[in-house]
């Protein structure tokens, strides 16, 4: 079936031809964001991140004649991702909020090597829609989602709320801008504990503690910001109702700015050690497929109208 939004048709591929799909999208660049996207192939790409994501990224770069540039810290000078790419720009101090989460010096390095296109990995500012409008101000494609589908997608609080607005269920919670330490305490209390303080932005367990009682309330909610701000740059939080037990069951969704999609159906997440993913399974054991492409339909839906303002 096709779901109609503002650029219309999003074209829904079976899970028969979703490999295929992907490996087109890959073939003709309609994986690419921006205004420039499209224009013409990329010869240069700057990979705003480091270690082995940085590495995996440069190898599909060589694979695909894509000339590559690394960026580096003090303290990465002599990393492998650095050793991996055809050049190298340095980008700052050992600190992350110096050099990996400094967007100036990122566009800067990507100008000195003259880079047409910024591929951000994971974490670091990969989420943070401020990279992608900077990229664009200055004409250098960005390699990922547009800004405004990042806005939504990677603040939580904003994706919580069109997700819920779009009638994806959605666990107890406070999801708003309000971030006073009386606010979200009046909402922890209503709540009630075990809850989840969670950072708004960026993943990977950072930036989230447990509130078994509301004793520990306050120095759980410094610790979460605390640890949010150090990693993404950013201390905002929203809160959860904790559920113990939970079954964590992804899909993972790829569109382009022609409006293509597919999504690569479920896996089990569940596994985890301190909110880290330890185990992922595919497809996900138990009656949970019908509930996940329900899910995906109408969460591609609220995200193209996202995507298209």
């Amino acid at each position: 079936p096709d779901w109609t939004h503002g650029g219309g048709p999003i074209k829904y591929h079976k899970r028969s031809s979703v490999m295929a799909r992907f490996l087109s999208l890959l073939n003709t660049n309609r994986y690419l964001s921006g205004q420039s996207a499209l224009t013409g192939h990329i010869g240069k790409v700057l990979v705003a991140n480091r270690g082995e994501i940085a590495c995996r990224i440069m190898r599909t770069a060589e694979i695909l004649g894509i000339k590559t540039v690394a960026v580096y810290s003090d303290a990465d000078r002599y990393s492998l991702h650095v050793e991996t790419a055809d050049e190298s720009q340095h980008i700052g101090s050992a600190a992350a909020d110096k050099s990996y989460l400094c967007i100036d010096h990122l566009i800067d390095a990507a100008k000195r090597s003259k880079a047409e296109a910024i591929h951000p990995g994971y974490g670091f500012l990969s989420e943070r829609y401020e990279f992608a409008e900077a990229c664009d101000r200055e004409g250098i494609i960005f390699i990922g989602p547009p800004a405004s589908a990042i806005r939504s997608m990677g603040d939580k609080i904003e994706a919580k709320q069109l997700m819920s607005s779009a009638g994806v269920p959605i666990v107890l919670g406070y999801h708003d801008n309000d971030q006073s330490d009386g606010r979200l305490k009046d909402e922890a209390q209503k709540i009630g504990p075990p809850l989840m303080i969670k950072a708004a932005l960026g993943g990977g367990g950072r930036g989230m503690r447990i509130v078994n009682s509301m004793g520990e309330f306050e120095n759980q909610l410094d610790s979460a910001r605390s640890e949010a701000k150090s990693t993404f740059g950013n201390d905002h939080v929203l809160l959860e109702k904790y559920i113990k037990e939970p079954r964590h069951v992804e899909v993972q969704i790829f569109a382009d700015s022609l409006g293509n999609a597919v999504y690569l159906y479920e896996r089990d997440c569940s596994v985890q050690r301190r909110h880290q993913k330890i185990i992922e399974e595919a497809p996900a054991v138990g009656e949970i497929t019908a509930k996940c492409d329900w899910c995906v339909c109408v969460s591609l839906t609220a995200f193209f109208v996202a995507w298209s303002g």
